[in-house]
């Protein structure tokens, strides 16, 4: 992927790397651009009780310079006990921030993929991209 390609600094795009090798085993889906910097996998449609209603990824990353930023929905699922075997993070409402890939148990990070995947079909029909 072009994008991966174009990644900086190195030790970044290396990550990136990485964690598409790892979204690509756990989700099985092939990986789509969404917006300029987010590579995602699968996507459902959804409709609030308000009436607003779009598509959005089902999971995916983003390898900012900062840190990387794993998008795992929805957001507002308790993943505690998982995300305490993890390693060092930070997490936003459903974006869960690494700083250094290597210091993260990457098993402990596949089933969360796995866990926010399942929990979202539970609530919206995900289908892969």
């Amino acid at each position: 992927m072009s994008f991966l390609a174009s990644v900086q600094p190195d030790r970044r795009r290396h990550q990136g790397l990485a964690l598409k090798a790892m979204f690509d085993r756990v989700t099985g889906w092939q990986a789509r651009m969404w917006g300029p910097s987010i590579l995602g996998y699968g996507a459902y449609d959804y409709t609030y009780a308000s009436g607003r209603s779009g598509t959005w990824l089902a999971t995916g990353f983003s390898p900012r310079k900062a840190a990387l930023s794993v998008y795992i929905m929805p957001g507002y699922q308790d993943y505690g006990a998982i995300l305490d075997r993890l390693g060092p993070h930070k997490m936003g409402k459903s974006c869960l921030y690494i700083t250094r890939l290597d210091a993260v148990d990457m098993d402990v990070l596949a089933e969360l993929i796995r866990t926010g995947i399942d929990d979202l079909s539970r609530i919206w029909p995900v289908r892969p991209t």
